[in-house]
């Protein structure tokens, strides 16, 4: 935004993202578009300059700490009913988008999408009046998230059994080890005792979360996400249990903590064991307690939350290590749930490639689609370090290159699925846009300014996130990340 007195002509955008690494590559690229950016890494700091500030339109993620895009849609639609937003996300989904229409949204972008999209898509909001693009209106019986005002939803007489085996039905999968788990989870969504799910990352542990609360007495409640792995750890005390105003240097506003949030709804604490310890001491007392107290608060408040907690750790190495309480791990494992990386259940990969061919053809408005045999055949044969996500992403990308054509080739995937990527360690590898169009995505833009700088830096860690402006934790993330993906080797 202009710094001088005289108000800038430009269009003002709000952009609500954690990935710092996009603020400065998105800030360019509209302003390149006279186009004024701001912005922020979470919905509280998103309100605070809603408040201050006027802006012509919203861009925000879904998945964020603190409060996710969903909620920051409805604050933005009671109080600032004019303002129209964007939503963007990872997890795309024909009934995620329905949800960030109803919560307000005027369009909605899955990722991975490019940079040219993005900003034709803004250009065209911003030219169209406002009274054309109207929020709809909340559908009956709806109740904002956001609104305190409004009695919290509760179902305690249980999800009926049509709505659990539905629930079960998003699982996919045939294999024996799924089948298992699948006639285990109505029994674990009828308690209130937590769930610890174990397993390797991608295999769908989030998923079967959120499935979890689904088939439970909870559906009607609030489900809040949060992700341990991605908290700076001094704020993670915060994140958890909220803070007041004036708590420690930063705390400019009261915070709500996840906990009471997901009040008589549920918690998923996804990578859990990320947690320093003295901060998982303070988690046991929560749950023994189930009351929280803010950071600078000498009340404490009762909270009603289910659990259910994720690692992709060696549980046992983690506690042997002491990285992990063994007696916060047995409070939380009442039901400990493992989940079957994808190498292991192969038979179930047509299965899965299929629903997710069916999944964006549909998202992108494309014609039926078949899966190669020979495609088909390296998918049944290859090992899926990055398990269920990487297949999805691999398909993904292959109905976007496959474009009108009714089937997916093994061209269409092979070039980043199966090379070896890099050509030496510590050698950043190749980039091609997966859209097809020659831009590239802003992931694909984050993972080449990460491995530049890595480059740049003879792979000192710690200097590359110095230079990009990010937590050197976030770079390891980040690179595990890529190696499950098939990025590189």
């Amino acid at each position: 935004m202009s710094t001088s007195d005289t108000p800038s002509p430009n269009p003002h955008l709000l952009f609500v993202d954690d990935e710092h690494l996009l603020h400065n590559v998105l800030t360019r690229l509209f302003a390149r578009h006279q186009i004024d950016v701001t912005c922020c890494s979470d919905a509280a700091t998103a309100i605070e300059k809603l408040d201050a500030e006027a802006f012509d339109l919203v861009i925000t993620d879904f998945k964020m700490p603190h409060m996710d895009g969903l909620e920051l849609l409805a604050h933005i639609r009671k109080v600032h009913p004019q303002l129209r937003a964007i939503m963007i996300t990872a997890h795309g989904s024909i009934q995620h988008a329905v949800r960030s229409m109803r919560h307000g949204a005027i369009d909605y972008i899955p990722k991975p999408f490019s940079t040219t999209e993005l900003v034709d898509r803004v250009k065209k909001l911003l030219a169209a009046p406002v009274a054309e693009e109207a929020a709809p209106a909340p559908a009956s019986g709806a109740t904002s998230a956001s609104d305190p005002s409004k009695p919290k939803a509760s179902s305690r007489s249980g999800a009926s059994k049509a709505s659990q085996e539905a629930a079960a039905a998003r699982y996919i999968g045939e294999h024996d080890s799924i089948q298992r788990l699948k006639a285990l989870l109505p029994r674990v969504a009828e308690s209130r005792a937590p769930v610890f799910v174990h397993g390797e990352s991608g295999t769908g542990k989030e998923i079967l979360s959120r499935i979890i609360h689904d088939m439970s007495d909870r559906a009607e409640g609030p489900y809040v996400a949060l992700n341990c792995a991605n908290l700076p750890s001094e704020l993670v005390e915060s994140h958890l249990f909220g803070h007041r105003k004036g708590a420690f240097t930063g705390a400019i506003a009261d915070m709500t903590g996840a906990f009471e949030r997901a009040d008589e709804g549920t918690l998923l604490l996804d990578e859990i064991t990320e947690v320093a310890p003295n901060v998982q001491a303070k988690l046991l007392r929560v749950l023994q307690e189930q009351e929280i107290q803010r950071v600078g608060d000498a009340e404490t408040k009762q909270v009603d939350v289910r659990i259910v907690a994720t690692s992709n750790r060696d549980l046992q190495a983690a506690v042997d290590e002491g990285l992990f309480r063994e007696d916060l791990y047995h409070r939380l494992a009442v039901f400990p749930v493992t989940v079957p990386p994808l190498r292991n259940r192969l038979s179930d990969v047509p299965a899965l490639a299929e629903h997710f061919v069916e999944k964006y053809v549909t998202l992108y408005g494309l014609p039926e689609k078949d899966i190669a045999s020979d495609l088909m055949r390296r998918f049944r044969s290859y090992s899926w370090p990055g398990n269920v996500r990487q297949l999805e992403n691999m398909v993904h990308r292959g109905v976007v290159l496959s474009a009108e054509r009714g089937e997916i080739a093994l061209d269409d995937v092979i070039n980043d699925f199966f090379s070896e990527g890099a050509t030496s360690e510590g050698q950043a590898p190749a980039y091609t846009s997966s859209t097809g169009d020659g831009a590239m995505t802003l992931e694909e833009i984050e993972r080449h300014a990460i491995l530049q700088a890595l480059e740049q830096t003879d792979s000192n860690q710690k200097q590359a996130a110095e230079q990009l402006g990010i937590c050197a934790r976030t770079i390891r993330n980040k690179l595990k990340k890529y190696r499950e993906e098939g990025y590189f080797v």
